[in-house]
């Protein structure tokens, strides 16, 4: 038999934190982090990483592991979430994942291959002197003949995602697009994927208060601590509500601008993660309302008594 794994997906600001540690009380469980920016040490208030209180005293995994400085890959995610389901399962618990990174959390708990797990450094040099000497527009372009799908993905400004997507082609004449398309849908484990949506204006307008609780709560001075020792340009600075406060920081845009700004990339992002988990996984989706949110976590904790026990 295979180990099952509960996983807990959805949008920004839906509520996964909180069905999560429910679940883990429920069923003697510990909950793994599937959030690829909640790894860095000092990245709390941005990405809304769980609390002490809200743990409950259930055990969580991959949080504060890197600093913000070190890269992080879908094939480190995917290596590091199987060795905790291993050990969480060894000691009779329940594995339970719970975050928003889709692709990671794919990545994780299905045969997920990699076109090649190593970065070649130097042909990430050569593209980065192409782009120096020629500008981004040009590699960018270049992309778009290869693989437009995967183009329409990546921000022309987000360099590290385009030399990748194209030196995975170059090494591999594959594109990363039809690559993903490839993937197989086994499993090593037996996964039951659980989704919360929330109606639109309804988590839109949450993540609008998040983010007022964020700033409030000090997010500004926590990215500029980043800012201020140099990691601009670093995978956790590419991050939403880190980003979004550099040409603040710059003096090119007001606090009240970058705000604004933060709030509207946070919803879009709620919007791609909502359309991800419905196109590429296999999930039991439920509508949560925060007035109702205890009755309906009851019955999601209830109807997964009953998968659990058909396993």
């Amino acid at each position: 038999m295979k180990q099952p794994v509960i996983s807990v997906v959805g949008p920004t600001a839906v509520g996964k934190t909180a069905l999560s540690v429910e679940i883990a009380k429920r069923f003697n469980g510990e909950v793994i982090s599937g959030d690829s920016m909640q790894i860095y040490k000092g990245m709390d208030i941005g990405t809304a990483k769980v609390t002490s209180e809200e743990k409950a005293g259930i055990p969580h995994y991959l949080l504060d592991i890197k600093t913000p400085d070190q890269n992080f890959s879908v094939a480190d995610f995917q290596s590091e979430v199987r060795h905790h389901i291993n050990k969480i399962s060894k000691r009779g618990k329940l594995p339970i994942i719970a975050g928003g990174t889709g692709l990671y959390i794919l990545a994780a708990l299905y045969d997920y291959q990699f076109a090649d797990d190593k970065r070649d450094d130097t042909y990430h040099e050569k593209i980065e002197r192409e782009i120096e000497e020629q500008g981004i527009e040009v590699v960018y372009r270049r992309l778009e003949q290869i693989d437009p799908e995967q183009a329409k993905k990546i921000h022309p400004n987000n360099i590290r995602r385009v030399i990748r997507a194209l030196e995975v082609y170059d090494r591999t004449g594959v594109t990363m697009t039809e690559h993903h398309a490839s993937q197989s849908e086994t499993s090593p484990y037996d996964p039951i994927i659980i989704g919360l949506e929330m109606d639109r204006e309804l988590l839109y307008n949450r993540i609008n208060q998040r983010v007022d609780l964020m700033i409030e709560s000090g997010l500004i001075d926590e990215v500029f601590d980043f800012y201020n020792q140099g990691l601009e340009n670093s995978q956790a600075m590419k991050a939403i509500g880190y980003k979004e406060f550099i040409p603040y920081f710059k003096g090119t845009q007001s606090l009240d601008e970058t705000i604004s700004l933060l709030k509207r990339n946070s919803r879009r992002y709620a919007k791609r993660q909502f359309t991800w988990f419905k196109n590429k996984m296999d999930v039991h989706w439920y509508e949560v309302n925060p007035e109702e949110k205890d009755k309906k976590f009851q019955n999601i904790l209830d109807d997964l008594a009953g998968m659990i026990e058909k396993k």
